[in-house]
């Protein structure tokens, strides 16, 4: 008791109270709810409020206003806010006041959860309220919320400290109810992504996270050993390979979210743990699956803001297909005035060195292009534009272009100066996968710790052959930073990676 502040040593004292009184303080049995504050504002009418006479409701107190022999509270629910009008004489049993003197008038607190069973009716004030016949405590708030200023719906003092906020989502989602928005929405954007590959037919499957070769992606893995099999195992960098294997086994269309995990850098736009949306289809190319996104993005736009227009801190991003195509190379060009097409390793680290931008020797020629890009190009891309063609040596799982020589069939979506998605038209030549496997060992012997590793089964497995396919990768992160107006990738996660805390 000693590391308790005053407020929750009175806290627990009340829990005490309760106990004397007879009230299980966090009771077990299933609390009969039968409504939501959102349901009772969206049905009251004069018509209807006969039919709101059994109401039974259920949440968090977030305010108490005590006036002598009755009390207004403002309870919070999943949906929203109600309030609650309790009267001494409605909820005390003949001559004992005891259940309103001390339960009401003493015990409750702020943060705390109750039931409430009664009828709706509208105050003097015109607030839509519930008439409270009967409360029921359900469980005891032992630490103080931070009070939060509010009037006529508009916000004054919101916690704000990042923080606090992302070690306490609990808390957060309590009392910024602008942070439970961005997740539902999140999930809507979720299901309209499933709903559109359902209606193409595709299936949504799982493959392992724990994998033996972390293949897929150029990117630094997790390592763990499994004791049992007595093996080195990675988290998962990308699901690309074991997906593939699914297009080879037969499905036409398979997707799956997947949790990634690479073991590089944090920022605003990166986070160890992240959730990637990878889609393959047999048959089809990158030009199809640029019409596809497209389409994609602009349907989810629709469903969630009922127009293709989204604001995005100061800017306005229009996801209205078609959107704009333009290759690498004359992207670098037009934002450096510098064609780097026909140059080879060494005149790239010149450019680099020209440019001011930092190499290191481990880099090939893709990491020094795409460092280019990085620097001088990406930021400048705020509206949705494909980043087409993209020199091979950037791309080992990607089929060589058709028509252009030394790049491959890749592209890169790039919204608000970032990529959200990356695709390809599928390598399913095993011979030539098997050369791209052994120049990627050869940047790892370079010292480059983010080369691929030789992934023979996969090898093995498009030896029996992967028809012509395109893949994509959709970062639901930052599709959620972009949807739902947060600049920040830690604002659309639940519990972002942080430093633990000291706790006792």
């Amino acid at each position: 008791m000693t590391s308790l502040s005053e407020q929750e040593i009175i806290r627990r004292e009340k829990l005490q109270e309760l106990e004397k009184l007879g009230i299980d303080p966090y009771p077990a049995e299933e609390y009969p709810v039968n409504n939501t504050a959102e349901k009772i504002k969206a049905v009251y009418s004069e018509e209807t409020k006969e039919q709101l006479q059994n109401l039974c409701i259920a949440g968090r107190i977030m305010k108490i206003r005590d006036m002598g022999k009755a009390a207004f509270i403002k309870l919070q629910d999943h949906t929203g806010y109600i309030q609650l009008y309790v009267r001494r004489d409605d909820i005390s049993n003949g001559e004992d006041k005891s259940m309103y003197d001390i339960l009401v008038k003493k015990i409750l607190d702020i943060g705390d959860i109750i039931g409430a069973k009664g009828y709706a009716f509208v105050t003097k004030t015109g607030e839509l309220s519930i008439h409270v016949t009967k409360l029921d405590f359900l469980a005891k708030s032992l630490r103080v919320l931070p009070v939060v200023s509010e009037k006529d719906g508009e916000v004054f003092d919101a916690v704000t400290d990042p923080e606090f906020r992302y070690r306490q989502r609990y808390v957060d989602l309590i009392i910024n109810p602008s942070v439970k928005d961005t997740f539902i929405k999140r999930t809507k954007i979720m299901q309209t992504i499933r709903d559109f590959y359902n209606d193409l037919g595709y299936l949504e499957v799982e493959t392992p996270i724990l994998q033996p070769i972390p293949g897929g992606a150029t990117a630094r893995p997790f390592k763990t050993h499994h004791n049992a099999l007595d093996i080195p195992l990675y988290m998962r960098i990308a699901n690309e390979l074991y997906l593939k294997r699914l297009i080879v086994g037969g499905f036409d269309g398979v997707y799956e979210f997947a949790k990634d995990f690479r073991n590089e850098g944090m920022d605003r736009t990166h986070n160890p743990e992240f959730t990637v949306m990878e889609m393959y289809a047999a048959y089809k190319d990158y030009e199809w699956m640029m019409r596809t996104t497209e389409t994609l993005l602009e349907k989810i736009a629709l469903a969630l803001h009922g127009t293709t227009l989204v604001q995005v801190g100061e800017k306005v991003i229009d996801f209205k297909a078609p959107f704009r195509r333009v290759t690498m190379f004359d992207a670098i060009k037009e934002h450096t005035g510098i064609d780097i097409s026909e140059m080879d390793e060494a005149q790239l680290r010149d450019t680099c060195k020209q440019l001011g931008i930092g190499v290191a020797p481990s880099m090939g020629k893709g990491k020094l292009i795409d460092e280019i890009f990085g620097e001088k190009a990406e930021h400048n891309y705020v509206q949705p534009t494909f980043i087409i063609d993209y020199p091979v040596e950037m791309s080992p799982l990607t089929k060589k272009h058709r028509s252009k020589p030394g790049l491959v069939e890749r592209f890169e979506l790039m919204v608000n100066g970032k990529e959200l998605a990356n695709a390809y038209s599928e390598l399913n030549d095993p011979i030539d996968q098997r050369q791209r496997f052994e120049d990627q060992v050869k940047l790892m012997e370079r010292g480059d710790d983010e080369a691929m590793y030789i992934d023979y089964d996969f090898l093995r497995a498009l030896e029996y052959g992967m028809p012509p396919t395109s893949g994509i990768g959709i970062g639901i992160d930052r599709l959620t930073m972009i949807m739902t107006n947060n600049l920040s990738i830690q604002d659309v996660l639940f519990f972002p990676q942080m430093k633990p805390e000291k706790l006792q």
